[in-house]
């Protein structure tokens, strides 16, 4: 039990020691290394393109938390930092863009794909003809007259269903 606990212990300090950046590369200053870390969760590998900067470990990415630390060592601010970086690589670069003329579509495009299936099922829904319709009273009228004129055999197949006649039923 105790070397369970202790190889488990192991391999938390191992996973906690490769999570960890470079000490050198880290800024002296940690109230600005956290702050250069919560914009690393915001800014998108270029190459990965599904992961933030924090979590690839792809060159670009290392090249670009070197960036946003040497931005955030020079006093520059979250906006002149994203600034700096869309400049350089566009919009795609911010895991949430802005909203604004270029992403316009990005943002309103989910909205409009949902109003478009909404507007295709009642569409087919007002399409749909009931199973079975009820009876006008002309029609009722001509059906009474027509298994009349047909005999007992048809009478069967009228709308009621005989049991009052069945004396089985009381």
């Amino acid at each position: 039990m105790k070397a369970a606990r202790a190889l488990i212990l192991a391999c938390a300090a191992a996973l906690c020691l490769a999570a960890a950046s470079d000490p050198a590369e880290r800024l002296p200053d940690a109230a600005q290394e956290a702050h250069a870390r919560e914009l690393f969760r915001q800014i998108r590998c270029v190459v990965c393109q599904s992961e933030s900067i924090d979590e690839s470990e792809a060159d670009l990415a290392r090249d670009l938390r070197r960036t946003v630390r040497e931005q955030v060592a020079a006093g520059r601010s979250d906006a002149e930092i994203k600034q700096f970086l869309t400049t350089r690589y566009g919009e795609f670069i911010l895991l949430k863009p802005p909203f604004s003329g270029a992403t316009l579509v990005l943002w309103l495009l989910p909205a409009a794909l949902l109003a478009g299936a909404v507007g295709v099922l009642l569409a087919q829904a007002r399409r749909r003809t009931p199973a079975e319709a009820a009876l006008s009273p002309e029609e009722e009228a001509r059906l009474r007259a027509l298994t009349a004129a047909n005999g007992p055999e048809m009478a069967s197949t009228s709308s009621h269903d005989g049991a009052e006649d069945d004396p089985r039923v009381t």
